[in-house]
């Protein structure tokens, strides 16, 4: 059976149900799938994680060197994050330079992180307008079963909260804890007619990736929103996204901070 006909075929499984009222796995419209997260599995890398929601999986790890700073930004240090989408992860995934969907990926955990201030940027400057500290995230896609925005962004934070400044390693001082103060979470919905489907898996992707993406700090402000497909949000709809991402963001922000 073709590739074609297998989506058609989960299409219309994932529309039956919904028709009932129905997510295909049994989950509520506002439940998030389960969650793992495991940290310091990489012992080259200054800071890692890994992150199992459902059965999508992302490894994210940190490494640290020192540069100099922007010039309009001569005393921050700086944040670069790359996101790799492994052919092995999905049959929609291609080896070579990263795609438009490996770049849009890195760009939207990148805005939660920078938009949010999780990192103080100010207490990673050396010698202010020469020196500062790098922070490279790079995330690995390792099986995606839908969803991976809001695995690659949970999984950069939890890296972020098991990073080590490597100051004694590059001569300038003593070993010290990377200063996160925010904690953003993305969450996603795939918005289907009337119906909001909060962390979709890959098969109700097959409906159409009208998703949207909004990332919050610990504070509940909205730090990222990224829309993907040609759809309107009526203003009662985008209340209604903002609601459940705000309210499920906060379950996810404790079950991290439990880690």
């Amino acid at each position: 059976m073709s590739d074609d006909i297998l989506m058609e075929v989960r299409k219309d499984y994932v529309l039956s149900k919904l028709r009932d009222g129905e997510r295909i796995d049994g989950r509520a419209f506002d439940e998030i799938r389960p969650i793992e997260i495991n940290t310091g599995l990489i012992k080259k890398a200054e800071g890692s994680a890994y992150v199992k929601l459902g059965n999508t999986q992302v490894v994210a790890g940190v490494k640290m060197q020192i540069g100099e700073p922007f010039p309009d930004t001569p005393d921050q240090g700086i944040i670069i994050t790359n996101a790799e989408l492994v052919p092995l992860a999905s049959p929609t995934f291609e080896p070579g330079p990263p795609d438009e969907n490996a770049i849009e990926l890195a760009r939207v955990v990148d805005r939660g992180i920078r938009h949010s201030e999780a990192v103080d940027l100010k207490k990673l400057c050396i010698e202010e307008g020469s020196k500062v500290w790098i922070i490279f995230i790079d995330i690995w896609a390792l099986d995606d079963d839908g969803n991976l925005m809001d695995a690659s962004a949970l999984a950069a934070i939890s890296a972020l909260l098991n990073t080590t400044v490597p100051a004694e390693r590059f001569e300038v001082g003593d070993d010290f804890p990377l200063p996160v103060r925010d904690l953003p979470i993305a969450i996603t919905s795939i918005v289907y007619d009337d119906k909001i489907l909060v962390d979709p898996c890959r098969d109700e992707l097959s409906v159409g990736k009208n998703t949207i993406t909004i990332t919050t700090d610990q504070d509940d402000n909205v730090v990222s929103i990224q829309k993907s497909g040609p759809f309107l949000l009526s203003e009662k709809a985008f209340e209604e996204v903002l609601e459940v991402s705000i309210r499920k963001a906060r379950e996810v922000r404790k079950l991290l901070a439990e880690v």
